[in-house]
């Protein structure tokens, strides 16, 4: 807890006005790999509390769209469309489709994590799941040139996922960003343009 508290992300994102300190991951990966246009429309899968849907709607502006999906409700954001429920659902799905109004998805996000075990392996399992989910959800929403940014974790079926990605995308990319804890074995993996 104190090292949350006392972490330097932690208190600039409060100081800034975001949600989380997941804000300034994306803000990076964004500075660097110029994934949100004015004008995209980007999908926010598991969005609670909220830091990268602010950041995307902030960069891809009045004329972007950002829905961000989560099972937790999540405090309105302006320029953020919310949808609470399981993004595997036709009834979530088809609110989804209804609010794109038939304009494609040009990047779908996945900071997803799982309610940690502290069992590392137990941990990685739910983590690549989401991931694996993710990129399901990507395959069936992205525009041919679209971008998916999905977090996982190294350890087991890191590999096997990069395949996927692979398989999936014509580019594909590891960011690690400063904001992502030394410690952590998180990693963000980027693909780009459908194959």
């Amino acid at each position: 807890m104190r090292e949350h508290v006392n972490d330097p992300y932690v208190q600039l994102a409060k100081k800034e006005g975001w949600r989380s300190r997941a804000a300034f991951k994306l803000m990076e990966i964004d500075d660097k790999d110029h994934l949100l246009k004015p004008g995209e429309v980007v999908v926010d899968l598991g969005a609670t509390p909220g830091g990268w849907s602010q950041v995307a709607a902030k960069r891809v502006g009045e004329t972007g769209k950002v829905i961000g999906l989560d099972l937790l409700e999540m405090q309105p954001i302006h320029g953020v469309e919310f949808i609470q429920g399981d993004f595997r659902e036709d009834a979530v799905l088809r609110e989804l489709e209804g609010r794109l109004c038939g304009r494609k998805v040009g990047l779908v996000l996945s900071d997803m994590a799982p309610n940690m075990s502290g069992v590392s392996l137990v941990d990685q399992a739910r983590v690549m799941h989401l991931a694996e989910l993710g990129l399901d959800f990507a395959r069936m929403h992205l525009k041919p040139d679209g971008g998916f940014l999905v977090k996982v974790f190294q350890g087991s079926d890191y590999e096997n996922f990069v395949r996927a990605m692979r398989d999936t995308f014509k580019t594909v990319m590891v960011r690690k960003p400063q904001a992502s804890r030394d410690r952590s074995a998180e990693l963000y993996l980027l693909g780009r343009t459908l194959r």
